[in-house]
């Protein structure tokens, strides 16, 4: 007997739908999480990868765009991996995303708690932003998700403990993509 894929929707207690934005990703070639997380990190996002990055992007960003990456990786018919939504959150806050695309796309995914979780921790981590706060301006009003299910608003940001000039101090920067430089 086969177990039903546990998905992030099913985590978060709500129904799985069939996300055209993933039938997309895959019709372009994109099989599922672990690529788009391979492309995630061919963008940019690095620090959640620990082996070699692929070479040869696996789509381009005119065929799909760091919008709708970001939200793929945040979509809730994906199969539940904190992985996956934690390389989501470092896309969502790519440097020239359009919120307006962002938050259409997380509406039409059913995925808007989960990009409304992740755009409150931006906001909560980076208050002079305006992205955070203009994306959670375009976002449908949503439940709080399940505690427990999506990470810790920590793990989307790098934090120190101590600075050589001025000692023991928390400071915070939101883990994004850093630009890839042409070799």
């Amino acid at each position: 007997m086969n177990t039903p894929v546990d998905t992030l929707a099913r985590k978060l207690g709500t129904t799985t739908h069939i996300s055209l934005l993933l039938k997309r990703a895959d019709m372009i070639g994109l099989r599922g999480p672990s690529d788009l997380q391979i492309l995630a990190v061919q963008r940019g996002c690095r620090h959640y990868w620990n082996d070699a990055v692929p070479e040869g992007e696996l789509a381009p960003v005119e065929k799909f765009s760091n919008e709708d990456l970001a939200v793929a990786l945040l979509d809730i018919a994906l199969p539940y991996d904190p992985h996956s939504i934690r390389c989501g959150a470092a896309m969502l806050g790519a440097e020239g995303n359009d919120v307006r695309e962002i938050a259409h796309l997380a509406v039409m995914e059913r995925s808007e708690a989960v990009v409304r979780y992740v755009a409150e921790a931006g906001n909560r981590y980076e208050p002079d932003n305006p992205f955070w706060c203009e994306l959670l301006s375009l976002l449908p009003i949503t439940p709080p998700v399940k505690d427990g299910v999506l990470p810790h608003p920590t793990r989307f940001v790098a934090m120190t403990g101590y600075e050589r000039h001025t000692g023991p101090r928390i400071q915070t920067e939101w883990q994004r993509p850093q630009r890839v430089m042409a070799t």
